[in-house]
């Protein structure tokens, strides 16, 4: 069975705190208070859905940039790592790749313009032993 409430519409009661809190709702109860219009929203969704795609966009051409960076480190550590030396590398230096006649690749501490191999490019080895092109 439904409870009728014995107060008019327009008084704000809280049957449950049994307390009048108009004065405590974050709206607007009373007739002459001005009327609640929802925004209209759909501009504000586009510029920032436009906004928050750019933005993807950008972090996604540098990270891919950041990616393509790192496997070419990677091609080239497995192109030097997987050459003929006859030598320790040290920390530091710079060193020449060169491919001889079999179309193997070789390291070197002969710089390209001492000498006629087919030369593939100079890589400097880091402190993390990684080689870097030069």
């Amino acid at each position: 069975m439904k409870k009728t409430s014995t107060k008019p519409d327009n008084i704000v009661f809280n049957e449950r705190l049994q307390t009048y809190d108009a004065a405590l709702k974050p709206y607007a109860t009373n007739v002459g208070a001005p009327v609640i219009t929802t925004l209209d929203t759909v501009a504000w969704k586009k510029r920032n859905i436009h906004k928050v795609n750019k933005h993807i966009s950008a972090k996604y051409k540098e990270i891919k940039a950041e990616y393509d960076a790192m496997m070419e480190v990677y091609e080239y550590n497995n192109l030097i790592y997987d050459s003929k030396f006859n030598f320790e590398p040290l920390m530091g230096e710079t060193y020449h790749l060169y491919r001889n006649a079999n179309s193997e690749s070789f390291l070197s501490m002969i710089a390209p313009d001492e000498c006629n191999f087919d030369f593939i490019g100079s890589f400097y080895l880091d402190a993390d032993l990684v080689w870097r092109k030069r």
